[in-house]
């Protein structure tokens, strides 16, 4: 039998393995043969999977293709044919910017005999960085740090880069007409929602520029050069019905959901009833503990919503308000709060972290908790109230040794939540 913080960390790189492109993509690649002679095959893509998914594609195409794809530092990977270029994430850099008006001069001139296969991964927002006309990577920096910091949902941050972007919703696909479109997307959102995926490239926009304003305006943004150009009609996004999606295939290869079954099946080996809360979960990290601490108790106490030994599992982005001078990072601010809220219940533990390996902007991918957990701090002399309200519980868990640090894992699908109830 595993002890509970070997089966909690089984259970998580069970869930990264199973969003891992070497295995997940090859099933879902058009057909080459089915090209016409002389069609070229262009690779495009971003995200922090966007290096992993090139070197997939590359192991399993059979002819002849070229393209550009842009990771975050770090994540990249050897391949032969696609170039991959590193850029900043979360906040966009030069970098970036460059290697995204790259792959837009890659997609002029295109036929409707060629081929354009996009792959796309979370963190494709901040990686394809090139600004709408009118705004410098100055002011994309500026909103984006804004964003990070106000608390908005991840929905709410797409929807604006979205309209500040010359490539993100549905305009790489406008730039690749009329040549046909196979885009790879490895899910890292709640509900899987392509358009939200990497800011959607090269899906179809629902949202508006007068949204983008309204998120603007609720977090008090001042951001005046985006205000400028999302009064400017010309920022609005390809909607649905466009033509310019008439010959795009969006197909998901990878979900949350896929990751917490993958993990599920660990727990039940190990003879530990699992139970899916759910891949989409939102809301401020700290509140979120204090709910899915009150589920946990329940288990212990009255054995419901089931019986020790079980696991509640969960994925989905929770957000942080950042107020305090702290690193921020979702997943260590669930687990400190989670803690305080169990305030050292015996027989539960847990476990949080970001499936790309990187929670916020720190190289820990997120941390664990056991019963223990307050009491060694109160003996090593640490607060972990200050540190929840300083938003600094990276510190926290560096300093207790709980750091959960896998380094770059080439995927994403998002965060994973496990907290296990001992019989």
């Amino acid at each position: 039998m595993m002890d509970s913080r070997t089966l909690l960390q089984t259970m998580f790189h069970a869930a990264v393995d199973a969003a891992r492109p070497e295995l997940c993509l090859p099933p879902h690649l058009p057909a080459a043969d089915a090209l016409k002679p002389g069609a070229r095959v262009v690779v495009v893509g971003a995200g922090k999977a966007a290096a992993s998914m090139a070197a997939a594609l590359e192991a399993h195409w059979p002819g002849p293709l070229d393209g550009l794809v842009v990771t975050r530092y770090g994540y990249g990977a050897p391949t032969r044919r696609i170039e991959v270029i590193e850029a900043a994430h979360p906040v966009p850099d030069a970098a970036g910017a460059a290697a995204a008006i790259r792959i837009l001069e890659k997609l002029r001139g295109l036929t409707s005999d060629d081929l354009v296969i996009a792959l796309v991964s979370g963190g494709g927002s901040s990686l394809l960085a090139a600004p709408a006309d009118g705004l410098t990577l100055d002011d994309k920096q500026a909103v984006n740090r804004a964003l990070l910091k106000s608390g908005a949902d991840i929905f709410e941050m797409n929807t604006v880069r979205k309209h500040l972007s010359a490539v993100k919703g549905g305009r790489l696909a406008v730039a690749a007409a009329p040549a046909r479109i196979v885009s790879l997307i490895m899910s890292d959102v709640p509900g899987d929602d392509l358009s939200v995926v990497a800011s959607g490239p090269t899906a179809p926009d629902e949202t508006t520029r007068a949204q983008a304003l309204a998120v603007l305006d609720k977090y008090r943004i001042e951001a005046p050069a985006a205000r400028r150009r999302l009064a400017d009609p010309a920022s609005e996004t390809p909607k649905p019905g466009d033509a310019a999606f008439a010959r795009v295939e969006n197909i998901l290869i990878a979900t949350p959901q896929a990751s917490l079954r993958a993990a599920a099946d660990v727990a039940r080996r190990a003879g530990v009833q699992p139970i899916i809360l759910g891949d989409a979960i939102e809301g401020e990290a700290r509140e979120v503990a204090k709910a899915m601490a009150g589920v946990a108790l329940s288990v212990a106490k009255h054995g419901e919503p089931g019986k020790a030994p079980c696991v509640l599992l969960s994925g989905g982005e929770t957000n942080v308000t950042v107020r305090g001078k702290g690193r921020g990072g979702r997943n260590v601010e669930f687990l400190l709060a989670l803690a305080l809220a169990l305030n050292g219940t015996a027989k539960i533990h847990a476990l949080a972290g970001d499936t790309d390996g990187v929670d916020g902007f720190v190289d820990n991918a997120g941390a664990q908790i056991a019963p223990d957990t307050l009491a060694r701090a109160a003996r090593a002399g640490l607060d972990p109230k200050a540190f929840l309200n300083d938003n600094d519980a990276h510190t926290f868990f560096e300093k207790l040794g709980d750091a959960l640090i896998t380094g770059p894992t080439l995927t994403n699908v998002n965060d994973f939540r496990a907290i296990l109830i001992e019989r």
